[in-house]
Parts: C-alpha cells; sequence; structure tokens
C-alpha cells in the first residue's frame, strides 16, 4: 500500500471537435511533468469539448486516444483518467478511462447524462459505479452532471477518492464549488474536481475552478480560474484514516438500494 498519492489536475482549453490537436496539447502538459506523481487528471470530454455531435468525434477502445493514453501511461509511469466519446456496440458513451502504466484500462459510462442539452438522446447512460484499486488506493470516478446526485456518489465502498471531470459552464460554477467541498465532506474522503476553461462550439463558457478538497472539505489547491493551469497535489492516506477513525460519521450512513 501506498501511504501517499501524488495527483496531476490538468486545467485545459479544449479545441472544439479536433481529437488530434486535443492529444497534442495535453501531451505537452503531460511530458512537462517533472514530479514523480501517480495520476493525471484530465477534463470530461477532453478530446472534443462537450459535443452532442458523437458521430464526428467517437473513437473506438481501440482507437488512438486510448493508444495514446496507454503509450503515455508507460512512458511516464503513471495513470491517466479522464472521459472521452467512445462508439461500442452502436451506441455512443460519455465513457471515463483509467489507464495505468501497465497498459490495464478501467472504465466508466456517465450515469447522469445531461438532460438539459439532450445528453440523453445521444450517448447511452451506464449503470454501474467503478471502483478502482491503484496503488493501494479506492478511486471512484465520475463525471460532470454526476456531481449534482449525492446518492450515486454515496460512499458505500469505503473509497478514499472522489474524481468528477467535468466541462461545467462558468454561470453555475459556484453550484460545482459548493457541491465538490459538500461531496468530500460527506463521504470523508479527497475530492477531486477537474473542469476546463475556455469558450466552446456551441459559445458555453468555462473557468475551472479545479480543485481539490480534503476529508473536512479544506481546500488543498490554488488553481487560477479562467486560465490553463497544471498543479499537482500529494493525497495522504493517514489523513483519511485518522479523520473516519475519529470521527466515524459514515458507520451511522442510510441503508439504500439504487434502482
Amino acid at each position: 500500500m501506498q501511504n501517499h498519492l501524488k495527483v496531476v489536475l490538468i486545467q485545459a482549453d479544449l479545441i472544439w471537435e479536433k481529437p488530434k490537436q486535443n492529444r497534442l496539447n495535453f501531451t505537452k502538459k503531460i511530458e512537462e511533468i517533472n514530479d514523480d506523481v501517480d495520476l493525471v487528471v484530465l477534463p470530461e470530454m477532453f478530446t472534443s469539448g462537450f459535443t452532442m455531435n458523437a458521430s464526428a468525434v467517437a473513437e473506438s477502445m481501440q482507437g488512438e486516444t486510448v493508444l495514446w493514453m496507454k503509450d503515455l501511461a508507460s512512458k511516464k509511469d503513471i495513470a491517466i483518467t479522464g472521459s472521452l466519446v467512445i462508439a461500442d456496440e452502436n451506441s455512443f458513451y460519455n465513457r471515463l478511462l483509467f489507464v495505468e502504466p501497465s497498459g490495464n484500462i478501467t472504465y466508466y459510462n456517465k450515469r447522469h447524462t445531461f438532460t438539459l442539452v439532450g445528453e440523453d438522446e445521444t450517448y447511452t447512460a451506464g449503470n454501474e459505479k467503478l471502483i478502482i484499486n491503484y496503488k493501494g488506493w479506492k478511486i471512484c470516478p465520475l463525471i460532470c452532471y454526476d456531481l449534482r446526485f449525492p446518492v450515486w456518489a454515496r460512499n458505500t465502498e469505503d473509497y478514499d477518492v472522489l474524481i468528477y471531470v467535468a466541462n461545467w459552464p462558468k454561470p453555475r460554477v459556484s453550484a460545482w464549488d459548493t457541491l465538490l467541498k459538500a461531496r468530500a465532506i460527506e463521504n470523508m474522503c479527497y475530492c477531486i474536481g477537474v473542469n476546463r476553461v475556455g469558450v466552446d462550439g456551441v459559445h458555453s463558457e468555462y473557468s475551472g475552478h479545479s480543485a481539490v478538497y480534503d476529508v473536512l472539505g479544506n481546500v488543498k489547491t490554488s488553481m487560477t480560474p479562467n486560465k490553463e493551469q497544471v498543479e499537482t497535489v500529494t493525497l495522504e492516506k493517514r489523513h483519511v484514516e485518522a479523520y473516519r477513525s475519529k470521527l466515524k460519521f459514515l458507520n451511522d450512513k442510510d441503508s439504500f438500494a439504487i434502482n
């Protein structure tokens, strides 16, 4: 078990529906990481921006972006996670991939598709929560709109880290800030949120506000809004264990079933 997990947050502008150009941008940022890090977190739909034009950017699980993630993960000896548009069995998915240095890939399909813009009409929703065991840490990755639904995120698996990758618009960014902090506190875990910046192809504006919150809801990062930025933060297992042992709030959680 590894007592520390060093995580890199990449808050970036995304080039609309241009996977190759976005990969080049992230390649540069990842290759410039000099620290001995464990995990790199990219935004939601990091190859395209939050597009409903799925057929224009969709890739397979054997496509260029998956191969790119595997190659970089191996080369830099890091895990890389973020979501992109995947075509699988005649459906499109907003799919988060978690690619380890070994080449092992696990994935999560976004459960709560964003009905306000018709994501539910383009993408098939997932129905399985993913818990990743990586270097002795239990990680639960979710996607953007999932943040508004605390029951789905509820920590019934004793995970240590909750991750949200997002294209969360600037007009509602105060909700993003508040809910990330709330998810950390109520689940007694680190909560990581990585959001994009810039303006997309349908004129939605994004201000970032990427952050890491600890078990008590304290922010552990200093990301600058409205700016591309890369920041590294070290998570400490003893922080999670100490407060769970002392406060024991998760022992009193309600039992429930999700339909």
